[in-house]
């Protein structure tokens, strides 16, 4: 039966819609391994050998567009155990171009000779189809070799491979083609060659996106080492996840991740921004406007489209395999269109100037429009339900098939009511009434009374439990019963004025107990339920982003000690991973080390930009810029002499630090 490839042990770089998969070695030709742009499989070999024999791998490094590897030549040896031949390789991406620089290094007191061979060959595999194990026997596309080097052609890309120095051996072989250099090093020296793999489109899509140049390089948290870990890689990853809407090159936004998510994602965007935009303010609106230009405007039940629903992902053509097959432009979420307007209040209260928000005034009124006609659909609840057959079952954040899970263990039916959703139109309704009333626009009050209304209705219907063990169910399922399993959902309701102060109290202490807080970060399903599972997806996992949004909570209500915990679990988790934070992880340690969920694509743009969340949760960093509030209340997991660079409010950048945090 075909398997999705596990990613946990490649190395992955990223560049806008170009993305690189390596074993640890740097070799491709694995299950899952290989160069991909726009969705295909360019490069599905990558082989280098010395004396027709493989390296031997003794570090590796991954982050943004560059991989790098230091590998040794064992048989190549000298008078001692010692390795005398290295050979570093340094792999980089650049839109759709890949270039491999191979420098082999002689240690040797006397010459060394040796052949130094690359194949390299492409099968111009559908991404979907490595996804679903279903491209691991396609064979290479044909090669044609001239002077000028060798190259391949797909549907979609002519691919060509060209060196410096060029090759004294250049033959086509079933395996594609065999570059090869004779190297005769003097003691002591070095070569170096590079090989340059680039690839040409041969038609089109609607969402043939670029590399999208997002600036962090002043963004830095100084405080000891443990913040340059938990923040470098990440920060260097979500600059190479941006990417340019195709219809307005100037607007950018975060492709969702590597490798099967390297695309517009409505959802995975908008966390994103909201995570950055302390720090990218411009993030933000090229995120607005790139999702409010596909805007739904008809009822499609193929696709999930409504009018004024913000879409779930796009692609370059039909995505998926077997039972869930989703269309180019699929809208099948059903927390997006909030997330949309939370957004847009967001930006907004770090400084967008009123006026600027006009332009957004349609789109705003069309996503009210859709939550207010999803909540009258039925119990004045959003929910959701897959009319299509071969759409996402799930369609909130947690969207496996066995995600919600009741007390018992067992699954609950469609349609689904999830209670992040309502918070989120909670908040939604809330910051468009700041809005309307900004723009001297009407519905300020009535939307104020909705979000009155909804919140009543969760609160009323949602909890479950009594004393100590009183919680939250994370959804209503089908026949209006809560789905009483503990889970994560309640953590993302903190922030989003949903419940009283005493209710959200009651939320903080069932969230921080062990069962759900790990040493990695808050778990979404507990360990006390019988599906209970540390490597399921949303059944026990901990995940990045969703630990991140629990952290905002926590800091926007106040919790500062319970928060505190959860910055240290981030900490951790970023020394467990080498500072790269994963799609999520299992929350149960193997020593102090997080144990991998294997198929966790990374970098993934939520679960980087929690790097810029650990930042301000840390500082306290709290901004309304028309209310007149721009406040920092700094964690005690910083040290003395900590500072803060970056940060952006108004236009102008707010420095942060032991002498120069703002108060109100």
């Amino acid at each position: 039966m075909p398997q999705q490839p596990w990613l946990h042990e490649f190395e992955i770089a990223v560049d806008g819609p170009s993305t690189a998969l390596s074993a640890h070695d740097g070799q491709m030709g694995a299950p899952g391994t290989g160069w991909f742009l726009d969705d295909r499989r360019l490069l599905s070999r990558l082989d280098l050998r010395l004396d027709d024999t493989p390296l031997t791998a003794v570090a590796a490094d991954s982050a943004g567009p560059r991989t790098q590897v230091w590998a040794v030549a064992r048989q190549l040896s000298g008078p001692t155990p010692d390795p005398v031949v290295q050979v570093h390789r340094e792999r980089r991406l650049e839109d759709a171009v890949l270039t491999e620089t191979i420098t082999v290094v002689s240690r040797s007191a006397e010459p060394v000779s040796t052949t130094v061979t690359l194949g390299c060959g492409g099968d111009g595999a559908a991404l979907a189809a490595v996804k679903g194990g279903l491209a691991d026997a396609l064979p290479v596309l044909p090669v044609g070799v001239d002077a000028a080097g060798a190259g391949w052609d797909d549907e979609h890309h002519r691919t060509t491979v060209t060196a410096d120095p060029a090759p004294t051996d250049v033959d086509a072989t079933p395996e594609g083609v065999r570059l090869g250099w004779p190297v005769h090093l003097a003691p002591h020296a070095a070569t170096t060659l590079r090989v340059t793999v680039a690839a040409r489109r041969r038609s089109s899509s609607p969402f043939d996106t670029r590399p999208g140049r997002l600036d962090l390089g002043s963004v830095r948290l100084s405080a000891d080492p443990r913040w340059d870990l938990a923040t470098r890689t990440n920060l260097a990853d979500v600059a190479h996840l941006a990417q340019t809407d195709p219809a307005a090159p100037e607007d950018v936004f975060l492709a969702a991740g590597t490798p099967w998510y390297l695309t517009l994602f409505g959802r995975d965007a908008l966390w994103a921004a909201r995570f950055l935009l302390p720090f990218a303010p411009g993030l933000a609106l090229g995120t607005l406007r790139t999702l409010a230009r596909r805007q739904a405007t008809t009822d499609d039940p193929a696709t999930g489209a409504e009018p004024g629903k913000i879409l779930h992902e796009v692609r370059r053509g039909t995505f998926g395999e077997g039972e869930i097959t989703l269309p180019p432009i699929y809208y099948g979420t059903v927390d997006a269109t909030p997330l949309w307007v939370c957004l847009l209040h967001d930006t907004w209260r770090f400084g967008l100037p009123t006026e600027d928000l006009r332009p957004f005034l349609p789109s705003l009124r069309a996503a009210l429009g859709w939550m207010e006609r999803s909540a009258a659909r039925g119990d004045g609840l959003l929910r959701y339900l897959d009319s299509s057959g071969h759409g996402l079952t799930n369609q909130g954040w947690k969207d496996s098939g066995d995600a919600m899970r009741r007390a018992d263990g067992t699954v609950a039916p469609a349609p689904i009511a999830l209670l992040e959703a309502q918070g989120y139109a909670v908040e939604a309704a809330r910051g468009a009434a700041r809005l309307l009333e900004a723009l001297g626009e009407p519905g300020a009050e009535s939307w104020r009374e909705w979000a009155d209304g909804l919140s009543s209705r969760v609160r009323e219907r949602f909890w479950v439990g009594s004393g100590e063990d009183a919680h939250l169910a994370m959804a209503l399922d089908g026949d209006g019963r809560p789905v009483d399993g503990v889970g994560s959902n309640m953590g993302h309701v903190l922030e989003t004025g949903l419940l009283t102060e005493d209710e959200t109290d009651r939320v903080v202490r069932r969230l921080v107990r062990p069962d759900l807080l790990t040493p990695f970060g808050v778990a979404t399903l507990s360990s006390r339920n019988p599906a209970y599972n540390p490597l399921g997806y949303h059944t026990g996992s901990v995940w990045t982003h969703d630990t991140a949004i629990a952290l905002r909570g926590l800091v926007a209500t106040g919790h500062r000690a319970e928060a505190d915990r959860v910055i240290e679990s981030l900490l951790h988790l970023a020394q467990s991973v080498d500072g790269r934070f994963p799609e999520l992880t299992s929350g149960e340690p193997l020593g102090s080390t997080a144990v991998p969920y294997p198929a966790s694509c990374r970098p993934q743009a939520w679960s980087a930009a929690t790097a810029a969340v650990l930042m301000t949760a840390a500082v306290g960093l709290q901004v309304d810029v028309p209310a007149g509030v721009v406040r920092s209340v700094p964690s005690r997991t910083l040290p003395a002499g900590w500072s803060l660079r970056g940060v952006q409010v108004a236009g102008t950048e707010l420095p942060l630090g032991d002498d120069s945090a703002p108060g109100t």
